[in-house]
């Protein structure tokens, strides 16, 4: 059973150290940091352990200047760590063999030594950054992603992939680096795509030693040396590639090299770093027949227009940065407010759906969540409850149901609430392009939601209103539901339920579609009574049928 230890030198009953958490830690234990600096290295070898501070916006530095360890080593390990900082000396910031690293939103830097040094095992790097190091990234005999790292001064090379290393390298960035910005050797066989390679002091892309890496959609440009070269032995391919005031060859292809090269279009504009491939705008078919599926709701002319506008947008957005113009930022963060039964689950699940097939979000997961999956009983417990429903829906929806719970306002507990709030305004800003977080509940409320965190309003993009159904829109709702279980309403049976819907009082209570829910599930246990005092068994036609009588029943007319 995974358990999680606090690590505050200030509070009692909490580890002093980080060191001291790692020792008592048990396979999945989750260490939440409280912010400060901790002058100390940590090790960790054969345990699954998760670092992540123990307050949204605090920050958590491992400060290891004074040693001569690494910040951080690992072995046959498997260590997440998010949102540190983390500080070397003369030795590598974070050093792992034989260990699945993860490191996301991470601050590193070093005086000597690499950023990140991986042999064999599985790295994933996202949103991380390296600054003064002698080398950024060395992964060795290993897999993973790099994701949205920047790598920046460091004294020798920015990236070294070797040993047959394969990692997929995407929007990722080299900036001044004294040797080679990405250096291929000994038959590494990676993927660089939508990165920028600038201010190397020799080549941009070097490879060598039988490595066959995919380079698509990159940019290398002020560089000392050649934009690429490929040495004798080499293969792979350069796609789509843009490279700017190098050294002559731009790409340059030994004698023996088997490296084949499709070159941009002559007046396609520069690259910019995390440009999608060919494929943006997603599955155009998909999107249609979600679009479709969305248009065959009953009603909701006004949420369908927003959607509709908000996937538009996003899709142009798409087709812009395909083609290497500028996108201003945006955010798939929404307000859903109206009252229950409204629709708004269903749409946000279709919502999250064309996301993923416009390729926007990796995935159309959805998961819904309330005040109870997101608030603890304890300081502390409810951040750890928060980040794990969101880490759960990343690459997909969360849902956040009657999210006005949340607020300081509602009820006791509501100090925890608010932690709550706190952390997903963090979590929102950090992984805005990951994610699409919707809140729902009634219109009034969602505004004093709103106004629980000063920077809660800015993080969605735009707040849809799901207005009430009118008398008509719910009899298609119970026509529908009849015709989906293979009933017939008979004569007068519509104009009886008009009438019905017409004269239901609206107010806090009404649950719209529920309502239509809750009476045909009562119209069809009045109509199991009838049929079952026949004292025949009844035909085809009458097991069908709905009467007047049965919807009398259960309104109370006739």
């Amino acid at each position: 059973m995974s358990r999680t230890l606090l690590v505050s030198p200030a509070q009692r009953g909490a580890y002093a150290t980080i060191g001291d958490a790692l020792a008592a830690a048990t396979d999945d234990s989750v260490i939440a940091v409280a912010p400060g600096t901790y002058l100390e290295a940590i090790y960790l070898t054969n345990k699954r352990v998760r670092l992540i501070p123990a307050e949204s916006g605090g920050t958590v530095t491992l400060d290891a200047t004074r040693m001569p360890h690494p910040a951080v080593s690992c072995r046959d390990a498997t260590l997440t760590i998010e949102g540190f900082t983390l500080r070397a000396g003369d030795a590598p910031v974070v050093t792992a063999r034989g260990t699945e690293l993860a490191l996301s939103g991470c601050d590193l830097a070093a005086r000597f030594g690499p950023g990140v040094d991986v042999t064999g095992g599985r790295v994933d790097l996202r949103r991380c950054t390296i600054a003064g190091a002698q080398y950024g990234i060395v992964i060795e005999d290993a897999s993973g992603i790099v994701d949205d790292c920047h790598i920046s001064d460091v004294a020798e090379d920015g990236i070294i992939l070797r040993i047959g290393a394969d990692p997929v390298v995407t929007a990722s960035s080299v900036r001044g680096c004294g040797r080679r910005g990405v250096y291929i050797y000994q038959f590494g066989r990676p993927t660089l795509e939508g990165c920028e390679v600038t201010q190397a002091g020799d080549v941009g892309i070097a490879v060598a030693h039988q490595s066959s890496p995919t380079i698509r959609r990159c940019w290398v440009h002020d560089t000392q040396g050649v934009g690429l070269s490929f040495a004798r032995g080499c293969a792979g391919s350069v796609e789509e590639c843009r490279v700017e005031n190098t050294a002559d060859p731009a790409v340059e292809i030994a004698d023996g090299a088997t490296t084949t090269v499709v070159a941009a279009a002559p007046d396609a504009p520069p690259l910019k770093m995390g440009d999608p491939g060919p494929n943006a705008g997603g599955d155009a078919e998909a999107v249609e027949a979600l679009l479709t599926e969305l248009d065959s709701m009953v009603g909701l002319t006004g949420v369908k227009g927003e959607v509709r506008a908000l996937i538009d947008e996003i899709q142009v957005n798409e087709w812009r940065r395909s083609a290497g113009l500028s996108v201003g930022g945006m955010s798939h963060h929404l307000i859903f407010s109206g009252a229950p039964g409204t629709g708004k689950t269903t749409v946000a699940r279709l919502y999250g759906k064309l996301l993923a097939a416009l390729g926007v979000l990796p995935k159309g997961a959805f998961k819904e969540v309330a005040r109870r999956d997101l608030v603890g009983q304890y300081l502390g417990h409810t951040a750890e409850k928060t980040s794990a429903a969101f880490e759960e829906a990343r690459g997909g929806v969360l849902f956040i149901d009657e999210a006005y719970t949340l607020s300081r306002s509602m009820g006791s507990g509501g100090d925890f609430g608010q932690e709550s709030i706190d952390t997903l305004v963090k979590l929102m800003e950090d992984h805005r392009h990951e994610i699409a977080v919707i809140a729902a509940g009634y219109t009034v409320e969602m505004e004093e939601f709103l106004s629980a965190n000063p920077g809660l309003a800015s993080r969605f993009s735009k707040s849809i209103v799901f207005e009430n159904y009118s008398p008509e829109e719910l009899l298609r709702i119970v026509q529908r539901m009849c015709a989906a279980d293979d009933y017939v309403l008979g004569a007068q049976v519509e104009h009886t339920l008009l009438i019905h819907f017409s004269t239901i009082e609206r107010d806090a209570n009404f649950g719209n579609a529920r309502e239509a829910r809750k009476l045909f599930e009562g119209v069809r246990k009045a109509q199991a009574q009838r049929l079952r005092v026949l004292g025949r068994r009844p035909s085809l036609d009458e097991l069908r049928l709905i009467e007047k009588s049965d919807i009398d029943a259960i309104t109370g007319t006739g």
